[in-house]
C-alpha cells in the first residue's frame, strides 16, 4: 500500500469517527466507510462487498440504555484495512469480519475514554458560557470532535503500520475451525440485526410489505434492479396510503396506521 493510500485511509477513518457523532454524511456506516477505503486502495469491489456484509451485522448494533454497542465505524475501518493488507480479495471477507468484530468490541475502551474526557470538556464549556466567551465554547467543541475522529484514526494508523507480511501470516495461521465458526456466527448476527429492525418497525400497516418483500426475494429470475424498482413502487404505494389514511367519509381519525384507517372507513 502506497503512502498516499495510507494517508487517505487515515482521513477516511478520521471522518468515520466524526460521523459516529455528527450523523451528517453517514461516513461511519460500514457500507460507506468500507467502500471509501476500497476506493482509495484500489479494492473497490471487495470494499463494497465487505461493507454490505458488515452493514447487515451492524443493523443489530444499538445503544440501549447504559449498554454501548460495538463501534460500527471501527469495525468497518479495521475490517477494510485487514482485508486490503491480507491480500485475499473477496475471498477474505469472512476472515476480515471475524477479526474486526472482536476489535470493535475491544474498541469500546477507546469510546469510554473519549466520553470520559468529553464530560470534562462539557464542564469547561459551561464555564466559558458563564463568561460569555462564545469563541472558547467553539474551540472546545472542535477539540471534542477531534477526539472523536482520533478514536478511529489512531487504531487505523496502527493497523496500517503493521507489515503486510505479518497480517497475512496471522490470517493464514488462523485455524479453519475458528474462521468457519466466526463466519457462521457473523451470519447469525445478521439474522439478529434483521430481527431487531423488524421488531422496531413492525406494525399492522408494514407487515404486508415485509411478507411481499420476502416472497419477491425468493424469485431468482428478478435482478437487483428489478427488486429495487419494486421497493420504490411499494414505498410510493405506502406514501399514497398514508396520505389518504383517515380522510374518508367514515369520519375516523388518523391513527398513524394508513391501512387500518382506510379499512376502518369501510
Amino acid at each position: 500500500m502506497s503512502a498516499i493510500s495510507m494517508i487517505l485511509v487515515v482521513i477516511v477513518a478520521f471522518f468515520a469517527g466524526l460521523e459516529g457523532i455528527l450523523d451528517q454524511f453517514q461516513f461511519h456506516q460500514p457500507l460507506i466507510a468500507c467502500t471509501l477505503i476500497g476506493l482509495v486502495t484500489g479494492n473497490l469491489t471487495a470494499g463494497i462487498m465487505l461493507g454490505g456484509s458488515l452493514q447487515m451485522i451492524a443493523l443489530g448494533w444499538a445503544n440501549i440504555g447504559a449498554a454501548v454497542a460495538p463501534d460500527a465505524a471501527l469495525a468497518a475501518v479495521a475490517s477494510a484495512i485487514i482485508l486490503v493488507k491480507g491480500g485475499q480479495g473477496t475471498a477474505g471477507i469472512s476472515t476480515a469480519i471475524a477479526v474486526a468484530i472482536p476489535l470493535a468490541v475491544a474498541g469500546l475502551f477507546l469510546t469510554m475514554i473519549v466520553r470520559t474526557i468529553s464530560v470534562a470538556i462539557i464542564h469547561i464549556m459551561d464555564k466559558e458560557a458563564e463568561k460569555g466567551n462564545f469563541r472558547g465554547i467553539e474551540v472546545w467543541q472542535f477539540i471534542a470532535l477531534l477526539l472523536q475522529g482520533l478514536r478511529i484514526a489512531l487504531p487505523a494508523a496502527f493497523l496500517l503500520v503493521i507489515p503486510t507480511s505479518a497480517v497475512r501470516s496471522f490470517l493464514e495461521s488462523m485455524p479453519a475451525w475458528l474462521t468457519d465458526g466466526m463466519a457462521i456466527g457473523g451470519g447469525m448476527v445478521v439474522a439478529v440485526g434483521y430481527a431487531m429492525v423488524i421488531n422496531m418497525m413492525a406494525s399492522r400497516e408494514v407487515w404486508p410489505f415485509f411478507i411481499i418483500g420476502f416472497v419477491i426475494a425468493a424469485v431468482s429470475q428478478l435482478t437487483l434492479i428489478a427488486i429495487g424498482a419494486l421497493g420504490i413502487a411499494f414505498a410510493l404505494i405506502y406514501l399514497e396510503l398514508e396520505s389518504k389514511g383517515g380522510s374518508g367519509n367514515g369520519g375516523s381519525s388518523n391513527t398513524g396506521d394508513p391501512l387500518g384507517d382506510i379499512l376502518d372507513d369501510y
